[in-house]
């Protein structure tokens, strides 16, 4: 099953050095879920070969021009393109007034349904559902209302064993009862297990993503043991002070909370562009946290 994510921008505030403002977008299973929208988000889709007709659900952590400029753009190329499915869009209260009076002023009425889910921005919990995923809210502690993002896989049904399926010619509509557990009765009477013809589904997965916030620990158990956590780092600890000031957290508090969550990967990004050079915020997470990577625009990571 797919589970991997494609960074679409990694820079913090404004786009600069070939970096372009926050977004995600997260392929599970084929199904395509965009994290945050900063500007210029539909044309890194079109520069990496990514098809934006494919996303039906977009997540906005908060209400900074950085995480969201781009939806209005990306929403309207969709209408021009002949999009009549529905869109599902996540994210604070407001943004829906903000969608509506950019819509009403252009005289655009969109082709297909744009339905919104406000976010409650003082309680974490779950937000969506379907037969792949879970996704709940995380409630951060920034300038302004701000919600990470985690995304929890469900358990699989079990994995048919081809070799012994196909030595007792098992039809193959049989094989998703054999994965839920019916036993197998061949011709002759005889009764083959299931357990003993599928063996255990992959471990599910989970990604979360914390969006910008202060390093203020009260949304650690919201993520613990997560495989994957995204975490913005958006200074070098030396600014330590100036992180505080504008709600941020460091490269070396990233991989701090990473290591106290328990997580297994660590992306950091939302880098301020005061860097050029990344190498020294890799290196300063690494120093707490090994398996710390880069965000970079166009690199997909497997979750």
């Amino acid at each position: 099953m797919t589970f991997e994510v494609t960074i679409l921008g990694s820079s913090s505030a404004t786009p600069i050095f070939n970096r372009n403002p926050s977004s995600q977008l997260l392929n599970i299973n084929e199904h395509f879920y965009l994290i945050d929208c900063g500007e210029g988000t539909q044309l890194q889709l079109l520069r990496y070969g990514l098809k934006a007709q494919r996303i039906n659900h977009i997540f906005i952590s908060h209400l900074h021009g950085d995480h969201y400029l781009g939806l209005v753009g990306l929403l309207s190329s969709l209408h021009l393109n002949g999009r009549t499915k529905p869109m599902y869009v996540f994210g604070p209260a407001a943004l829906q007034e903000i969608i509506e009076v950019q819509f009403r002023h252009s005289e655009t009425e969109l082709r297909y349904p744009l339905i919104f889910q406000a976010i409650n921005p003082e309680q974490s919990g779950q937000i969506f559902e379907n037969s792949d995923i879970k996704i709940e809210s995380i409630i951060l502690n920034h300038r302004i209302s701000c919600t990470g993002f985690k995304f929890i896989q469900k358990k699989r049904l079990r994995k048919a064993i081809k070799e012994k399926v196909e030595a007792l010619n098992i039809p193959k509509e049989f094989i998703p009862s054999l994965k839920r557990g019916l036993d197998y009765v061949d011709n002759a009477g005889m009764v083959h297990k299931a357990l003993e013809l599928t063996m255990e589904p992959d471990k599910p997965r989970c990604y979360a993503y914390c969006s910008d916030t202060l390093c203020s620990w009260k949304y650690l158990d919201n993520i613990k043991d997560v495989d994957t956590l995204y975490h913005e780092a958006t200074f070098m600890h030396d600014m330590l002070e100036r992180a505080t000031e504008t709600y941020h957290t460091t490269a070396l508090q990233a991989a701090e909370v990473a290591k106290a969550a328990g997580a297994r990967q660590l992306l950091i990004g939302h880098f301020s562009a005061r860097y050029r050079d990344l190498i020294p915020l890799l290196d300063e997470s690494r120093t707490v946290f090994t398996n710390t990577q880069l965000a970079i625009e166009g690199q997909t990571f497997s979750l």
